[in-house]
Protein backbone atom coordinates (compact mmCIF):
# COMPACT_ATOMS: atom_id res chain seq x y z
CA UNK A 1 0.00 0.00 0.00
CA UNK A 2 3.33 2.55 0.99
CA UNK A 3 4.28 1.83 -2.52
CA UNK A 4 1.46 2.53 -4.32
CA UNK A 5 0.64 5.41 -2.72
CA UNK A 6 4.35 7.01 -3.30
CA UNK A 7 3.98 5.45 -6.87
CA UNK A 8 0.68 7.59 -7.07
CA UNK A 9 2.17 11.31 -5.25
CA UNK A 10 5.46 10.85 -7.88
CA UNK A 11 3.00 10.50 -10.46
CA UNK A 12 0.94 13.95 -8.74
CA UNK A 13 4.17 15.37 -8.97
CA UNK A 14 4.94 15.41 -12.50
CA UNK A 15 1.46 16.56 -13.64
CA UNK A 16 1.49 19.36 -11.30
CA UNK A 17 5.19 20.40 -13.04
CA UNK A 18 3.51 23.58 -15.29
CA UNK A 19 5.25 22.80 -18.95
CA UNK A 20 8.15 24.93 -20.14
CA UNK A 21 8.05 28.53 -21.32
CA UNK A 22 8.49 29.06 -24.76
CA UNK A 23 11.47 30.38 -23.66
CA UNK A 24 12.98 27.75 -21.96
CA UNK A 25 12.05 25.55 -24.95
CA UNK A 26 14.19 28.08 -27.21
CA UNK A 27 16.93 27.23 -25.18
CA UNK A 28 16.47 23.16 -24.71
CA UNK A 29 16.14 23.23 -28.81
CA UNK A 30 19.40 24.99 -29.22
CA UNK A 31 17.80 27.19 -32.17
CA UNK A 32 15.80 30.41 -31.96
CA UNK A 33 13.69 30.54 -35.46
CA UNK A 34 12.67 33.94 -37.10
CA UNK A 35 11.10 34.72 -40.29
CA UNK A 36 11.91 37.93 -42.09
CA UNK A 37 11.44 39.57 -45.61
CA UNK A 38 14.46 39.96 -48.14
CA UNK A 39 15.39 42.83 -48.60
CA UNK A 40 17.98 46.20 -48.49
CA UNK A 41 16.82 46.70 -44.60
CA UNK A 42 15.95 43.29 -43.73
CA UNK A 43 17.84 40.46 -44.01
CA UNK A 44 19.67 39.09 -47.41
CA UNK A 45 22.77 36.89 -48.79
CA UNK A 46 26.13 38.91 -48.86
CA UNK A 47 29.36 38.08 -49.72
CA UNK A 48 29.84 35.79 -46.56
CA UNK A 49 26.85 34.67 -46.08
CA UNK A 50 23.19 36.29 -44.53
CA UNK A 51 23.22 39.94 -43.69
CA UNK A 52 21.30 42.82 -43.04
CA UNK A 53 19.62 44.87 -40.39
CA UNK A 54 17.34 42.34 -39.31
CA UNK A 55 19.68 39.43 -39.27
CA UNK A 56 22.26 41.59 -37.79
CA UNK A 57 19.94 42.36 -34.61
CA UNK A 58 18.56 38.62 -34.38
CA UNK A 59 22.14 37.48 -34.86
CA UNK A 60 22.66 39.37 -31.63
CA UNK A 61 19.79 38.30 -29.82
CA UNK A 62 20.54 34.36 -30.54
CA UNK A 63 24.14 34.66 -29.19
CA UNK A 64 22.48 36.67 -26.26
CA UNK A 65 20.40 33.33 -25.94
CA UNK A 66 23.41 31.15 -26.36
CA UNK A 67 21.44 29.70 -28.96
CA UNK A 68 21.61 28.97 -32.91
CA UNK A 69 19.88 31.58 -35.43
CA UNK A 70 17.66 30.00 -38.50
CA UNK A 71 16.44 32.39 -40.38
CA UNK A 72 13.98 32.09 -43.10
CA UNK A 73 12.46 34.81 -45.46
CA UNK A 74 8.84 35.26 -47.04
CA UNK A 75 7.60 37.88 -48.85
CA UNK A 76 3.90 37.76 -47.62
CA UNK A 77 3.27 39.71 -44.67
CA UNK A 78 0.16 37.50 -44.34
CA UNK A 79 2.68 34.30 -44.14
CA UNK A 80 5.15 36.53 -41.78
CA UNK A 81 2.69 36.99 -38.80
CA UNK A 82 0.92 33.48 -39.72
CA UNK A 83 4.27 32.11 -39.01
CA UNK A 84 4.90 33.17 -35.23
CA UNK A 85 0.96 32.78 -34.52
CA UNK A 86 0.98 28.97 -35.27
CA UNK A 87 3.98 28.71 -33.55
CA UNK A 88 6.19 27.91 -36.71
CA UNK A 89 8.52 30.51 -36.05
CA UNK A 90 9.42 32.23 -32.73
CA UNK A 91 10.18 35.90 -34.37
CA UNK A 92 8.96 37.98 -37.25
CA UNK A 93 12.08 40.50 -37.40
CA UNK A 94 10.91 42.20 -40.56
CA UNK A 95 10.82 45.97 -40.31
CA UNK A 96 6.94 45.86 -39.27
CA UNK A 97 4.96 48.69 -37.54
CA UNK A 98 4.07 47.59 -34.19
CA UNK A 99 0.10 47.97 -34.34
CA UNK A 100 -1.74 45.72 -31.99
CA UNK A 101 -4.52 44.15 -33.19
CA UNK A 102 -3.26 43.73 -36.72
CA UNK A 103 -3.20 39.92 -36.51
CA UNK A 104 -4.95 37.69 -34.09
CA UNK A 105 -2.53 35.74 -31.84
CA UNK A 106 0.07 38.17 -32.38
CA UNK A 107 2.14 40.95 -29.83
CA UNK A 108 5.10 43.09 -30.49
CA UNK A 109 8.40 43.25 -28.44
CA UNK A 110 9.97 46.35 -27.66
CA UNK A 111 10.08 49.56 -30.46
CA UNK A 112 13.72 49.92 -31.59
CA UNK A 113 13.83 52.13 -34.57
CA UNK A 114 10.76 54.59 -36.03
CA UNK A 115 9.77 55.65 -40.15
CA UNK A 116 8.11 57.81 -41.49
CA UNK A 117 5.95 56.35 -44.36
CA UNK A 118 6.45 58.19 -47.53
CA UNK A 119 4.48 58.50 -51.17
CA UNK A 120 6.67 57.48 -53.97
CA UNK A 121 5.85 58.58 -57.75
CA UNK A 122 8.13 58.35 -60.51
CA UNK A 123 10.37 60.68 -62.39
CA UNK A 124 8.94 62.71 -64.89
CA UNK A 125 5.56 62.75 -63.76
CA UNK A 126 4.14 65.64 -61.78
CA UNK A 127 4.99 65.52 -58.48
CA UNK A 128 2.08 64.87 -56.19
CA UNK A 129 0.94 67.57 -53.23
CA UNK A 130 -1.81 65.95 -51.31
CA UNK A 131 -3.81 63.20 -51.19
CA UNK A 132 -6.23 64.22 -54.12
CA UNK A 133 -3.60 64.19 -56.37
CA UNK A 134 -3.97 60.57 -56.29
CA UNK A 135 -7.47 60.21 -57.29
CA UNK A 136 -8.10 58.50 -60.10
CA UNK A 137 -3.89 57.05 -60.36
CA UNK A 138 -2.57 53.75 -60.07
CA UNK A 139 -1.87 53.30 -56.41
CA UNK A 140 -0.23 49.93 -55.10
CA UNK A 141 0.84 48.62 -51.79
CA UNK A 142 1.36 45.66 -50.09
CA UNK A 143 -1.84 43.62 -48.38
CA UNK A 144 -1.79 43.21 -44.61
CA UNK A 145 0.67 46.17 -44.63
CA UNK A 146 0.81 49.32 -42.29
CA UNK A 147 0.44 50.91 -45.57
CA UNK A 148 -2.83 49.25 -46.49
CA UNK A 149 -4.30 50.70 -43.14
CA UNK A 150 -3.10 54.00 -43.20
CA UNK A 151 -4.90 54.19 -46.60
CA UNK A 152 -8.08 52.29 -45.26
CA UNK A 153 -7.97 55.46 -42.18
CA UNK A 154 -7.56 57.69 -44.99
CA UNK A 155 -10.36 56.57 -47.03
CA UNK A 156 -12.53 58.52 -44.42
CA UNK A 157 -11.50 62.08 -45.41
CA UNK A 158 -11.17 60.71 -49.22
CA UNK A 159 -13.97 58.64 -50.53
CA UNK A 160 -12.57 58.55 -53.62
CA UNK A 161 -9.31 57.21 -52.61
CA UNK A 162 -8.93 53.67 -54.49
CA UNK A 163 -5.37 51.37 -54.01
CA UNK A 164 -4.21 47.82 -55.26
CA UNK A 165 -2.97 45.66 -52.68
CA UNK A 166 -0.46 42.64 -53.40
CA UNK A 167 -0.79 39.62 -51.21
CA UNK A 168 3.07 38.81 -51.70
CA UNK A 169 4.61 41.93 -53.28
CA UNK A 170 7.83 42.87 -51.24
CA UNK A 171 9.22 46.65 -51.12
CA UNK A 172 11.76 46.51 -54.36
CA UNK A 173 9.09 44.82 -56.73
CA UNK A 174 6.73 48.52 -55.75
CA UNK A 175 9.12 50.09 -56.34
CA UNK A 176 10.21 48.69 -59.72
CA UNK A 177 6.41 48.76 -60.65
CA UNK A 178 6.66 52.72 -59.60
CA UNK A 179 10.31 52.89 -61.84
CA UNK A 180 8.43 50.92 -64.72
CA UNK A 181 5.43 53.11 -65.13
CA UNK A 182 3.12 49.30 -64.19
CA UNK A 183 2.17 51.80 -61.27
CA UNK A 184 1.89 55.64 -61.12
CA UNK A 185 2.34 55.16 -56.82
CA UNK A 186 3.31 53.50 -53.71
CA UNK A 187 4.16 53.81 -50.36
CA UNK A 188 7.13 52.85 -48.83
CA UNK A 189 9.19 53.33 -45.30
CA UNK A 190 11.14 56.31 -45.42
CA UNK A 191 14.48 54.04 -44.31
CA UNK A 192 13.70 51.21 -46.91
CA UNK A 193 13.78 53.88 -49.76
CA UNK A 194 16.65 55.72 -48.74
CA UNK A 195 18.51 51.85 -48.94
CA UNK A 196 16.65 51.05 -52.06
CA UNK A 197 16.41 53.99 -54.67
CA UNK A 198 19.84 53.44 -55.78
CA UNK A 199 18.49 50.48 -57.48
CA UNK A 200 15.30 52.90 -58.58
CA UNK A 201 17.37 55.88 -59.71
CA UNK A 202 13.60 57.37 -61.58
CA UNK A 203 11.62 56.89 -58.16
CA UNK A 204 10.91 60.25 -55.78
CA UNK A 205 9.82 60.94 -52.87
CA UNK A 206 6.61 62.80 -52.61
CA UNK A 207 5.05 63.65 -49.61
CA UNK A 208 4.93 62.02 -46.03
CA UNK A 209 1.80 59.83 -45.47
CA UNK A 210 1.75 59.30 -41.60
CA UNK A 211 3.51 60.26 -38.33
CA UNK A 212 6.95 58.57 -37.16
CA UNK A 213 5.54 54.90 -36.95
CA UNK A 214 7.24 52.70 -34.17
CA UNK A 215 8.90 49.37 -35.64
CA UNK A 216 9.20 46.14 -33.45
CA UNK A 217 9.54 42.35 -33.89
CA UNK A 218 5.89 40.24 -33.96
CA UNK A 219 6.17 37.30 -31.28
CA UNK A 220 3.06 35.26 -30.62
CA UNK A 221 0.61 36.71 -27.97
CA UNK A 222 -0.83 35.08 -25.14
CA UNK A 223 -0.05 34.53 -21.36
CA UNK A 224 3.35 33.01 -22.02
CA UNK A 225 5.47 36.36 -22.32
CA UNK A 226 9.05 35.30 -21.58
CA UNK A 227 10.42 35.47 -25.07
CA UNK A 228 9.10 39.07 -25.03
CA UNK A 229 10.84 39.84 -21.69
CA UNK A 230 13.73 38.65 -22.58
CA UNK A 231 13.91 40.60 -26.02
CA UNK A 232 12.83 43.51 -24.03
CA UNK A 233 16.10 43.17 -21.56
CA UNK A 234 18.03 42.34 -24.68
CA UNK A 235 17.38 45.55 -26.43
CA UNK A 236 18.05 47.61 -23.03
CA UNK A 237 21.40 46.20 -23.19
CA UNK A 238 24.20 48.88 -24.31
CA UNK A 239 25.30 46.08 -27.32
CA UNK A 240 22.20 46.22 -28.30
CA UNK A 241 21.75 50.07 -28.52
CA UNK A 242 25.86 49.94 -29.94
CA UNK A 243 24.56 47.62 -32.58
CA UNK A 244 21.62 49.51 -33.66
CA UNK A 245 23.89 52.18 -34.29
CA UNK A 246 26.10 50.46 -36.44
CA UNK A 247 23.22 49.15 -38.19
CA UNK A 248 21.63 52.61 -39.11
CA UNK A 249 25.07 53.72 -40.35
CA UNK A 250 26.03 50.46 -41.97
CA UNK A 251 22.56 49.80 -43.80
CA UNK A 252 20.30 52.93 -43.46
CA UNK A 253 22.18 55.95 -43.74
CA UNK A 254 20.62 58.30 -46.38
CA UNK A 255 22.41 58.23 -49.58
CA UNK A 256 24.07 62.12 -50.06
CA UNK A 257 24.32 64.24 -53.61
CA UNK A 258 22.53 61.07 -55.03
CA UNK A 259 23.66 60.99 -58.61
CA UNK A 260 20.43 59.69 -60.71
CA UNK A 261 22.25 59.97 -64.19
CA UNK A 262 25.03 57.84 -62.62
CA UNK A 263 22.95 55.16 -61.39
CA UNK A 264 21.06 54.29 -64.26
CA UNK A 265 24.40 53.92 -66.11
CA UNK A 266 25.45 51.99 -63.29
CA UNK A 267 22.58 49.79 -63.69
CA UNK A 268 22.73 49.58 -67.25
CA UNK A 269 26.43 48.70 -67.03
CA UNK A 270 25.89 45.53 -65.25
CA UNK A 271 24.08 44.23 -67.35
CA UNK A 272 25.61 44.93 -70.50
CA UNK A 273 29.54 45.48 -69.30
CA UNK A 274 30.19 43.63 -66.51
CA UNK A 275 29.24 39.82 -67.83
CA UNK A 276 32.60 40.32 -70.40
CA UNK A 277 34.73 40.17 -66.78
CA UNK A 278 32.90 39.07 -64.77
CA UNK A 279 34.97 35.46 -64.59
CA UNK A 280 38.22 37.53 -64.81
CA UNK A 281 37.22 39.44 -61.40
CA UNK A 282 36.25 35.71 -60.05
CA UNK A 283 39.81 34.43 -60.89
CA UNK A 284 41.47 37.49 -59.42
CA UNK A 285 39.49 37.59 -56.37
CA UNK A 286 39.93 33.82 -55.64
CA UNK A 287 44.15 34.38 -55.99
CA UNK A 288 44.12 37.08 -53.07
CA UNK A 289 41.09 35.66 -51.52
CA UNK A 290 38.69 38.54 -51.73
CA UNK A 291 35.05 38.72 -52.73
CA UNK A 292 34.85 38.87 -56.48
CA UNK A 293 32.76 42.05 -56.05
CA UNK A 294 34.87 44.59 -54.40
CA UNK A 295 37.58 44.25 -56.88
CA UNK A 296 34.43 44.62 -59.57
CA UNK A 297 33.26 47.66 -57.20
CA UNK A 298 37.03 49.17 -57.85
CA UNK A 299 37.08 48.34 -61.36
CA UNK A 300 33.77 50.01 -61.93
CA UNK A 301 34.94 53.10 -59.88
CA UNK A 302 38.52 53.07 -62.11
CA UNK A 303 37.00 52.83 -65.27
CA UNK A 304 33.60 52.08 -65.64
CA UNK A 305 34.47 48.48 -66.77
CA UNK A 306 36.18 50.15 -69.72
CA UNK A 307 39.24 48.08 -70.92
CA UNK A 308 40.29 51.10 -73.56
CA UNK A 309 39.73 53.97 -70.85
CA UNK A 310 42.61 56.26 -70.50
CA UNK A 311 42.52 59.31 -68.30
CA UNK A 312 44.38 62.41 -68.83
CA UNK A 313 47.90 61.52 -66.18
CA UNK A 314 48.42 58.41 -68.42
CA UNK A 315 46.96 55.82 -66.24
CA UNK A 316 45.32 53.22 -68.35
CA UNK A 317 42.79 50.27 -68.41
CA UNK A 318 40.06 48.60 -66.58
CA UNK A 319 41.80 49.13 -63.05
CA UNK A 320 43.83 52.71 -64.03
CA UNK A 321 47.18 51.28 -63.25
CA UNK A 322 49.84 53.51 -63.59
CA UNK A 323 53.38 52.33 -65.72
CA UNK A 324 55.31 52.08 -62.71
CA UNK A 325 52.20 49.95 -61.02
CA UNK A 326 51.74 47.88 -64.53
CA UNK A 327 55.50 47.34 -64.31
CA UNK A 328 55.76 46.17 -60.47
CA UNK A 329 52.76 43.72 -60.87
CA UNK A 330 54.06 42.22 -64.03
CA UNK A 331 51.62 43.66 -66.17
CA UNK A 332 52.59 44.52 -70.07
CA UNK A 333 49.83 45.41 -71.37
CA UNK A 334 47.56 47.62 -69.37
CA UNK A 335 44.45 47.27 -72.13
CA UNK A 336 44.55 43.77 -71.36
CA UNK A 337 41.65 43.10 -68.94
CA UNK A 338 42.23 40.11 -67.45
CA UNK A 339 46.58 41.50 -67.30
CA UNK A 340 44.72 44.49 -65.82
CA UNK A 341 42.50 43.19 -63.10
CA UNK A 342 44.50 40.31 -61.77
CA UNK A 343 47.58 43.00 -61.49
CA UNK A 344 45.20 45.62 -60.03
CA UNK A 345 44.17 42.86 -57.70
CA UNK A 346 48.03 41.93 -56.81
CA UNK A 347 48.31 45.82 -56.10
CA UNK A 348 45.56 45.97 -54.04
CA UNK A 349 46.71 42.83 -52.03
CA UNK A 350 50.44 43.99 -51.57
CA UNK A 351 48.83 47.59 -49.83
CA UNK A 352 46.27 45.93 -47.59
CA UNK A 353 49.50 43.77 -46.52
CA UNK A 354 50.77 47.54 -44.89
CA UNK A 355 47.65 47.95 -42.97
CA UNK A 356 48.16 46.14 -39.35
CA UNK A 357 46.76 43.19 -38.58
CA UNK A 358 45.52 44.03 -35.78
CA UNK A 359 42.76 46.19 -37.63
CA UNK A 360 39.22 44.30 -37.65
CA UNK A 361 37.51 44.45 -40.54
CA UNK A 362 35.65 45.83 -42.80
CA UNK A 363 37.95 48.67 -41.34
CA UNK A 364 41.04 47.07 -42.90
CA UNK A 365 39.65 46.63 -46.33
CA UNK A 366 38.49 50.65 -45.98
CA UNK A 367 41.91 51.39 -45.43
CA UNK A 368 43.49 49.59 -47.77
CA UNK A 369 41.10 51.28 -50.21
CA UNK A 370 42.05 54.55 -49.27
CA UNK A 371 45.55 53.81 -49.23
CA UNK A 372 45.22 52.04 -52.71
CA UNK A 373 43.58 55.85 -53.74
CA UNK A 374 46.09 58.36 -52.14
CA UNK A 375 49.25 56.02 -51.41
CA UNK A 376 49.73 54.25 -47.79
CA UNK A 377 52.03 57.18 -46.74
CA UNK A 378 49.59 59.48 -47.00
CA UNK A 379 46.93 57.48 -45.35
CA UNK A 380 49.58 56.76 -42.40
CA UNK A 381 49.82 60.93 -42.28
CA UNK A 382 46.42 60.89 -41.70
CA UNK A 383 46.38 57.95 -39.22
CA UNK A 384 48.60 60.38 -37.18
CA UNK A 385 46.42 63.13 -37.30
CA UNK A 386 43.82 61.03 -35.95
CA UNK A 387 46.11 60.06 -32.97
CA UNK A 388 47.14 64.09 -32.42
CA UNK A 389 43.29 64.45 -31.68
CA UNK A 390 42.90 61.50 -29.39
CA UNK A 391 40.99 59.39 -31.80
CA UNK A 392 41.30 55.71 -33.08
CA UNK A 393 43.78 55.68 -36.22
CA UNK A 394 42.48 51.88 -36.64
CA UNK A 395 38.84 53.85 -36.97
CA UNK A 396 37.93 54.42 -41.05
CA UNK A 397 35.13 56.59 -39.82
CA UNK A 398 37.31 58.78 -37.52
CA UNK A 399 40.33 58.74 -40.09
CA UNK A 400 37.82 59.47 -42.59
CA UNK A 401 36.77 62.23 -41.33
CA UNK A 402 40.57 63.73 -41.14
CA UNK A 403 41.70 62.98 -44.19
CA UNK A 404 40.61 66.13 -45.39
CA UNK A 405 42.73 68.12 -43.05
CA UNK A 406 45.81 66.70 -45.13
CA UNK A 407 44.72 69.58 -47.24
CA UNK A 408 45.45 72.24 -44.92
CA UNK A 409 48.91 73.47 -43.89
CA UNK A 410 48.55 73.83 -40.39
CA UNK A 411 48.16 70.24 -40.57
CA UNK A 412 50.07 68.73 -43.16
CA UNK A 413 52.91 70.95 -41.76
CA UNK A 414 53.03 68.36 -39.25
CA UNK A 415 53.20 65.03 -41.13
CA UNK A 416 56.22 63.66 -42.83
CA UNK A 417 54.69 63.68 -46.37
CA UNK A 418 52.63 67.34 -46.81
CA UNK A 419 50.12 67.81 -48.29
CA UNK A 420 47.46 65.67 -50.26
CA UNK A 421 44.25 65.41 -51.62
CA UNK A 422 42.41 64.54 -48.83
CA UNK A 423 39.03 64.62 -49.93
CA UNK A 424 40.18 61.91 -53.13
CA UNK A 425 40.08 59.00 -51.17
CA UNK A 426 37.45 59.61 -49.08
CA UNK A 427 34.78 59.69 -52.00
CA UNK A 428 37.08 57.30 -53.68
CA UNK A 429 36.09 54.63 -50.95
CA UNK A 430 32.90 55.70 -50.44
CA UNK A 431 31.75 55.51 -54.11
CA UNK A 432 33.28 51.69 -54.30
CA UNK A 433 31.52 50.92 -51.25
CA UNK A 434 28.31 52.19 -52.89
CA UNK A 435 29.05 50.26 -55.70
CA UNK A 436 30.29 46.91 -54.03
CA UNK A 437 26.70 46.96 -51.76
CA UNK A 438 25.01 47.71 -54.73
CA UNK A 439 26.86 44.52 -56.31
CA UNK A 440 25.92 42.67 -53.38
CA UNK A 441 22.28 42.83 -53.75
CA UNK A 442 22.10 42.48 -56.98
CA UNK A 443 23.74 38.84 -57.07
CA UNK A 444 22.25 38.38 -53.53
CA UNK A 445 23.09 34.43 -53.10
CA UNK A 446 26.66 34.49 -54.69
CA UNK A 447 29.23 33.33 -52.21
CA UNK A 448 33.06 34.62 -52.47
CA UNK A 449 34.57 31.60 -52.43
CA UNK A 450 38.12 32.36 -50.59
CA UNK A 451 41.27 30.22 -50.52
CA UNK A 452 44.28 30.07 -48.74
CA UNK A 453 46.47 32.44 -50.93
CA UNK A 454 46.66 36.14 -49.91
CA UNK A 455 48.82 37.60 -53.00
CA UNK A 456 51.80 35.40 -55.07
CA UNK A 457 54.79 35.50 -52.71
CA UNK A 458 57.35 36.00 -55.43
CA UNK A 459 55.89 39.67 -55.63
CA UNK A 460 58.55 42.15 -56.03
CA UNK A 461 58.62 44.81 -53.24
CA UNK A 462 58.74 48.52 -53.81
CA UNK A 463 58.31 51.52 -51.76
CA UNK A 464 55.42 53.21 -52.83
CA UNK A 465 54.48 55.15 -50.16
CA UNK A 466 54.70 58.43 -51.36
Amino acid sequence: MRLISTICLGLLLVTCQPPPTLLEQILDEGTLRVVSRNSPTTYYFGPEGPVGPEYDLASGFAEQLGVELDMTATDSIAELLGAVASGEAHIAAAGLTATEGRWNGITFGPVYRHVTEVLIYRSGQPKPREISDLYGGRLEVAAHSSHARTLQNLRREHPDLTWLEHPSAAEDELLERVSSGAADFTIIDSTSFEASRFFYPDTRRAFQMSEPQPLAWALKGGIDDSLRRQAKMYFATDDARSLIAAIDQRYLQPVEDFDYVGVRTFLRHVDSRLPLYKDIFREAADIINVDWRLLAAIGYQESHWNPEAVSPTGVKGIMMLTQDTAKMMGVSDRENARESIIGGAHYLARVKRKIPDRIPEPDRTWLTLAAYNIGFGHLEDARIITEIQDGDPDSWEEVRANLPLLTQKKWFSRVKRGYARGWAPVHYVDNVRSYYEALIWLTSGEFAEPVSVDAQPDDPVVDDSA
